[in-house]
């Protein structure tokens, strides 16, 4: 059976509605940085997304090709992911201005799957599918501390799932800690293209510290 990153790490992928804490470790992506707004029908957020899954792919499909990767286990592709801010505000979206929003959307990569790796699959995604793949990237990102929900029902609604973490993160005593190199941070669980919007799952993620 296939590894599933959600159902092996449920503290990271499948949270309750309730507000908790939780200490992320350092893990590799797939990344793509972009800008605008995320619902524009071919704009740039959506075009990022066919970036990241054909490169995930190739990695997954590797096996069946010439190149090796030393550990290679059969999985599944874990969720999208993605950070997301505006310039000149910390701590909040403004959802009434999508343009101005700014975006790594990204795809958990499995540990065993190096940097020598990911530019194997960037130059093999590229000669297969005859597609652009230079701004895909290898990120390395170690989150620490966190203070995350699950999320449930539209996007749009997601500020009062925010304002609860924000309570309870202030009632167990640390602040929020959201930076230039620290983000707001959402993974995506349903498919909202083959999913009712009350039922979309989201999980979203603050980074706090702790307050001296």
């Amino acid at each position: 059976m296939a590894f599933d990153f959600k159902k092996e790490y449920k503290e990271y992928y499948m949270p309750k509605n309730k507000p908790s804490i939780v200490e992320i470790p350092k893990m590799n992506y797939i990344a793509v940085r972009g800008t605008g707004n995320p619902n524009e029908e071919n704009g740039d957020y959506q075009n990022t997304i066919s970036l990241l899954y054909g490169v995930a792919y190739t990695i997954k499909m590797s096996y069946k090709g010439t190149h090796k990767i030393d550990g290679f286990f059969d999985y599944i592709v874990p969720p999208l992911e993605g950070f997301w801010w505006q310039d000149g505000l910390k701590g909040v979206i403004d959802y009434n201005n999508k343009k101005a929003m700014h975006f790594i959307s990204m795809i958990r990569l499995p540990d065993f799957v190096t940097k020598e790796d990911f530019d194997w699959a960037t130059q093999e995604a590229t000669k297969k599918k005859k597609q652009d793949f230079s701004r895909v990237e290898f990120l390395t990102y170690d989150e620490g501390l966190c203070v995350q929900c699950m999320h449930f029902g539209s996007y749009d609604d997601e500020p009062a799932t925010v304002n609860l973490m924000h309570e309870y993160m202030k009632e167990n005593g640390y602040d929020l800690d959201i930076t230039d190199t620290r983000y707001h941070h959402e993974i995506y669980l349903s498919d909202p293209r083959k999913c009712d919007v009350s039922k979309l799952k989201t999980v979203i993620r603050h980074p706090i510290k702790k307050i001296n």
